[in-house]
């Protein structure tokens, strides 16, 4: 045999081997592209969606919505109500601010049949809780925490005045916390506020009472000056029930507490020890008893004259003389 034929059977070899090897390659690929293309799931459209607004924590009849209350969340275009509130179309801030006429769940969607809108009619008698009043009440930069007391919050009402001592006619001042937990509903007519807002100073804040409160309130604005003091959301003494009603306060601090250089009030005068013992007489005779009517000690003994014998009465008569401690 020929190197010349040698040669060409290599290469036929080669050729066929070659040949051989790609149509199994590629037979191999169509397989795992025909297994791939029957067997893998048909993806489902996915249904365009929108931002509607929605309840992040649970509200209650009558409470005042806080920005912290409300979120946005993805909603199915094709199940959108007409009263939803779609992100773009109208702004979460319209909403802060108002009060809830029911309650409402996390995740519900708001409405505005669902809420009364600040500056709206009968906003201010859907804020007060069943049985309760407004009250307003004067308020300065110091009396109200430097504008950071907003509508919601809960405070407690402090009066500071002037008292007068019991003797020499000394004056002392004096603070007592009137109420505890009183829940503010408005900073002069706001309600509303937005996360970021500067702490704006109010010259009156109007707080949910009930008609006895209302008369403390009113009477101590009178008697000198008030003060709010805010309350922690984790204060452990407090409600976590927001329609949770005020307290009457339960403290006081004389300024003789403050200083040690301000003599203390002087306590009432004690009142007069009653008697302690009578003395009885009926006609000629008399004796002395207790109050409970047994007698001090001694028996009965005849009035005498100046003679030393009994004298007589023309009418007997019996008298009772109050003596004093023996």
């Amino acid at each position: 045999m020929t190197s010349k034929r040698v040669v060409f059977l290599l290469l036929a070899v080669i050729v066929a081997g070659a040949t051989a090897f790609m149509a199994r390659a590629w037979l191999q690929s169509e397989r795992a592209a025909l297994i791939a293309q029957v067997g893998a799931p048909k993806e489902a459209p996915v249904a365009p969606t929108l931002q509607v607004l929605v309840a992040r924590n649970a509200v209650h009849t009558g409470q005042i919505v806080k920005p912290d209350d409300l979120r946005w969340q993805s909603w199915p275009e094709g199940s959108l109500a007409p009263t939803y509130v779609v992100e773009g179309k109208r702004p979460m801030s319209d909403f802060v601010g108002s009060v809830a006429r029911g309650p409402i769940a996390p995740g519900e969607p708001i409405t505005e049949g669902k809420l009364v809108l600040a500056g709206t009619r009968g906003f201010m008698a859907a804020v007060l809780q069943p049985g309760t009043r407004a009250v307003s009440v004067p308020i300065t930069a110091t009396s109200a925490v430097s504008g950071f007391i907003y509508a919601g919050d809960r405070v407690d009402v402090l009066l500071t005045h002037v008292l007068t001592a019991e003797k020499g006619g000394g004056q002392h001042t004096a603070t007592e916390t009137v109420l505890r937990n009183a829940r503010v509903i408005a900073m002069d007519q706001r309600l509303d506020f937005s996360p970021g807002d500067k702490p704006d100073v109010a010259k009156t804040a109007t707080l949910e009472l009930t008609p006895k409160q209302s008369e403390i309130v009113t009477l101590a604005v009178k008697m000198g000056d008030l003060s709010l003091v805010l309350r922690s959301l984790q204060d452990p003494n407090g409600k976590d029930d927001d329609d949770a009603p005020a307290e009457p306060g339960d403290s006081f601090t004389h300024d003789a507490q403050v200083s040690h250089l301000i003599k203390p009030l002087e306590t009432a005068v004690a009142p007069t020890e009653p008697p302690k013992h009578v003395l009885v007489i009926h006609g000629a005779n008399s004796v002395r008893q207790n109050i409970d009517g047994s007698p001090v000690g001694g028996d009965s003994a005849p009035a005498k004259d100046k003679d030393d014998k009994p004298t007589r009465n023309s009418t007997p008569f019996t008298r009772t003389i109050t003596s004093g401690p023996q």
